[in-house]
This record gives C-alpha cells, structure tokens and sequence, in this order.
C-alpha cells in the first residue's frame, strides 16, 4: 500500500503503474488489488492465474505500459514525491539515454532515512560485477521490447540480467 501510495503522490502526474498479481492466495491482496483501477484510473492491474515467478509477472506488467520510460518498482519501494518528475526530465535532456538511475537509500523502521548509495556515473566495467542501477532504475520501453523483456528462469538476478543487455 505504501509503494502505490508513493506514486499516487508524485508531483509529476502523467504516470501509470502497471501491477501484476502473480497469482496471490492471500485474498486481502487480491481484494485491494482488485480495487485500485476504481481508485484511480492510472492503474492498471493483471491478475494471473498461475504463479510465474518474478521474471513472467514482469513482462506482463511490461507488456501492459504504454509510457515511453518504465520504471522499475518493488512492493517495498517507496519514490520521493519528485521522483518521476526528475526522471521525466532526464528522459526528455538526455534523448539517447536508454536507462537512467538515481541514488537510493533505505527506510528505516523509525520511518527516518538510512543506508544511503550514492551510486557512480556509468561505469560499464562496475556493472559487470555488481548491478548498482537497481532502485529507481528508469528504462526506455522501446529498448525493453527490442530485447525481449525479462528472461524467464533468471529469477534472482533478472534486474542484473536486463540492464546488462540493456547495456550492450
């Protein structure tokens, strides 16, 4: 709930928030699932009926964005409300860019920030050790679609698995 409530309360408000339910068997989710496309109209829920695993559920959540940028989120991420507007601005700056990442730090149960990443400029050879793009990592959906999306089986490592072919 905090994860949605973050994008509804984003500065920016030309967004939509694709959400796959990968077949949940807790009818509390489904139900609040369910009720968001009433809530708000730029959500968009699918509901599968067998569970996919990370890897599928995130195409289909793919396959239903019609944004040029897709932004990676979790259920346990939460944006600043300006997030999407500094990526908005990135996107429209920097024409060619096919992924854009930003700084992240944690929330920490006293609801204060803590951990923070402050992540490097691009560094291909980093990337190849370790996927630092992560969280909010912003990807052109047409580069998406021209590398056929997540790659079913790489569940665990399907982030590091994207933005390495991204990359290439």
């Amino acid at each position: 709930k905090a994860a949605v409530q973050s994008v509804r309360a984003q500065a920016y408000v030309n967004w939509e928030l694709c959400i796959c339910d990968d077949a949940s068997s807790d009818p509390l989710v489904v139900d609040y699932l369910k009720s968001l496309p009433q809530i708000d109209v730029r959500i968009k829920v699918h509901h599968r009926k067998t569970n996919g695993h990370i890897s599928a559920a995130s195409n289909d959540a793919l396959d239903m964005s019609q944004g040029e940028g897709v932004a990676l989120l979790d259920h346990d991420d939460l944006l600043s409300a300006d997030a999407l507007f500094w990526v908005v601005e990135a996107l429209q700056s920097n024409k060619n860019a096919g992924v854009i990442y930003s700084d992240e730090d944690k929330i920490g149960l006293d609801g204060k920030r803590c951990d923070p990443f402050f992540k490097p400029d691009w560094s291909p050879e980093l990337l190849l050790s370790r996927n630092y793009i992560c969280h909010l990592g912003v990807y052109r959906r047409s580069l998406l679609n021209s590398i056929g999306g997540f790659r079913l089986g790489l569940e665990g490592a399907q982030d590091h698995d994207l933005v390495l072919r991204c990359a290439l």
